[in-house]
């Protein structure tokens, strides 16, 4: 598929169904696109669609099928919507195209070649626990448990949305990391695990099991 130049294709490139509950129209919209007036289009859409087939199915439905509605608060970025966002010391919270090719930019490949994707979300079902409790790490953790697929996660503050990434590369490992204070350890931001932490092995059942039981 070629980079959309006019409204039909890209209506038609909105139209793909990356899996059963997502399309690929709702991983296009971005506000620094809208107040920028810079489009989000991907130039090459087949390897956009691949890895964001691969994000969805791998990663989001499972989400979904357990927890309840996803919902995307950021996804795909073209290289220069997301370097509009890098700008005047990383203005709009978007790291370097460098940094993000593979992640929020879909159709490059990272530096070794492989593709990979990232989106922000909210899993809307644990609003109420995490308002109740501020301790985002059951959800952290009931992921790193159940989601073999996930590459990345980095949770924010507001509703515990977070990003995570599905990719190819091998050399990812999960790991999951918070500007969230942790209110199990106090720390205010930090890895919560990652390959080579004591705690990166094993079920994590003891930090979920409250939300889940709900």
């Amino acid at each position: 598929m070629r980079k959309p130049q006019t409204v039909k294709a890209l209506e038609e490139l909105g139209r793909v169904q990356l899996s059963k509950s997502f399309f690929m129209r709702e991983f296009l919209y971005s506000e620094i696109s809208q107040i920028e007036g810079i489009p989000n289009i991907p130039s090459d859409p087949d390897l956009a669609i691949a890895a964001g087939k691969n994000l969805c199915e791998r990663v989001l439905e499972p989400i979904q099928d357990a927890l309840g509605r996803i919902s995307i608060r950021s996804a795909y970025r073209s290289c220069a919507v997301n370097a509009k966002g890098a700008e005047n010391k990383n203005q709009y919270n978007c790291a370097s195209n460098e940094s993000n090719y593979a992640e929020h930019i879909w159709d490059v490949t990272d530096s070794d070649g492989y593709m990979g994707a990232t989106v922000c979300i909210v899993v809307t079902s644990f609003i109420p626990y995490y308002e109740r409790t501020q301790d985002w790490t059951a959800l952290a953790w009931w992921i790193h448990d159940h989601i073999d697929a996930y590459a990345e996660m980095t949770f924010f503050p507001k509703y515990a949305a977070f990003n995570i990434r599905w990719s190819e590369n091998h050399k990812v490992s999960k790991e999951i990391y918070s500007y969230v204070k942790n209110p199990h350890t106090g720390k205010n931001s930090g890895y919560l695990t990652k390959q080579g932490m004591d705690n990166f092995l094993g079920l994590h059942e003891q930090f979920y099991q409250e939300f889940i039981d709900r």
